[in-house]
């Protein structure tokens, strides 16, 4: 969500004037866009500021522009620690970053601007093109959450669930298209739960889903971040439907344990999550799935680290994301008692091993074998090139006949743990 973020906040100071630049001693503007997800983010913000002053004592300082949720959630006390920040602007008021910049340049007083404005920051963005031709984009449908979950900043840094506009998003999907994008990456911190109404009629995911799926020269659909409470059989059916949708999930759970889940306040059991996979597996056989696992949660134990090793090796998760728990400022679970350090980094270790192996396994099955690849770009090298299956595993490959933003067959002849590597052969390209 942050890299839709920031290629919207380009889009806007693009109109007045302001254009990218690889050279960090032309730039007269620096915008850091910042997560507030992992641990010791506000630090590296306050690095990254500190090397720029160095970088910039001796010339006309910059003006420094700090947004996303480390400026929600810090807001006045960075400028207040950090003289050399001119402006912080949460991930709700971006939209307000021209006004912003022109108020500054005029009267050069400091601004922060961190009120939750997400309705006007769509209807903002709605006017202003988004110009990303990437061939695959993201593209934000949903912001906010109402989970709470105990370990998550995201309810206070991005605020309650929004749902944008129904029209407005596919709208910008059929800009992206035109721009190029062949596959688009639908976003929102509980992506599932968007819902909009309009005219007495209900929009949710699925429907977004099924009217992309018929925009020609879009061939590829995904969506993330999911919660498995809003896996309803609509958007399952999706998986059943609509060819351009891809077999493969993101849905976290964080732990394998039902005493833990409870403790995060995560609102089903590992019953409940394992139900959802067995019904999506009923509908596309093919279907794969990854996920999020916290290690060391407060009070993990043994046998509930184990009930996580289970549920992996259960599912077979062919990737996922594991993160020893790091507590975030202002969430209930900040003010548990630390887990010890090393154990949970063993366990880490553990996790990351079984789910290694199974990514093996998932790729070994690629071998000598042929798989359908989006490609994405050009790479270093004669005729070589980037994509990615329909399960999001990286390909590179040789090539001497054919583009990015094709749909080839590859025959796989190498891999390892985190990709695949082949040979493309002209005659297998797929009508586009």
């Amino acid at each position: 969500m942050n890299e839709y973020d920031s290629n919207r906040i380009y889009d806007l100071v693009s109109t007045i004037g302001f254009n990218k630049t690889d050279l960090k001693k032309e730039a007269d503007c620096f915008v850091l866009n910042t997560c507030h997800i992992r641990e010791k983010a506000t630090e590296k913000v306050y690095h990254e500021v500190g090397r720029l002053k160095k970088f910039f004592k001796n010339s006309k300082k910059p003006l420094i522009i700090i947004s996303g949720c480390v400026a929600q959630a810090e807001s006045k006390e960075m400028i207040k620690r950090e003289p050399y920040i001119d402006m912080i602007v949460g991930p709700q008021s971006y939209h307000k970053i021209t006004d912003m910049i022109l108020n500054y340049q005029r009267k050069k007083i400091k601004l922060n601007e961190t009120e939750f404005d997400v309705i006007n920051k769509f209807d903002k963005l709605e006017h202003i093109s988004n110009l990303q031709n990437k061939i695959s984009s993201y593209l934000t449908i949903q912001e906010g959450c109402d989970k709470f979950c105990n370990f998550c900043v995201v309810p206070y840094t991005r605020g309650p669930e929004y749902s944008r506009p129904y029209r407005q998003i596919i709208n910008e999907a059929k800009q992206l298209v035109h721009n190029g994008v062949r596959e688009i990456i639908l976003l929102g911190q509980n992506v599932n739960a968007y819902k909009f109404l309009e005219n007495q009629k209900r929009f949710t995911l699925s429907s977004l889903i099924r009217e992309l799926n018929e925009i020609t020269n879009l061939k590829r659909i995904r969506y993330m971040t999911s919660h498995p409470n809003d896996m309803n059989n609509d958007l399952i059916n999706c998986y059943k439907d609509c060819k351009k949708l891809m077999p493969f999930l993101h849905l976290p759970i964080q732990s394998g344990s039902d005493r833990i889940l409870k403790l995060m306040n995560r609102k089903h059991d590992k019953k409940y999550y394992l139900s959802v996979i067995k019904k999506m597996k009923s509908i596309n056989k093919d279907i794969k799935f990854s996920s999020d696992f916290i290690i060391g949660y407060p009070e993990e134990t043994e046998e509930d680290f184990q009930e996580t090793i289970s549920l992996i090796e259960e599912v077979g998760f062919f990737n996922s994301y594991s993160f020893i728990f790091s507590p975030r400022p202002g969430t209930p679970a900040a003010k548990k008692q630390l887990n010890n350090t090393e154990e949970s980094k063993k366990r880490l270790k553990k996790v990351q091993n079984v789910i290694a192996a199974f990514q093996v396994e998932h790729n070994k099955k690629y071998f000598q074998q042929y798989c359908e690849v989006l490609i994405e770009n050009k790479i270093d090298g004669p005729d070589r090139y980037f994509g990615r299956t329909q399960f999001m595993t990286p390909v590179k490959f040789q090539s001497n006949n054919c583009k990015p933003g094709e749909l080839v067959s590859v025959k796989i002849i190498s891999f390892n743990q985190g990709g695949l590597f082949g040979v493309h052969h002209s005659n297998k390209v797929q009508a586009a």
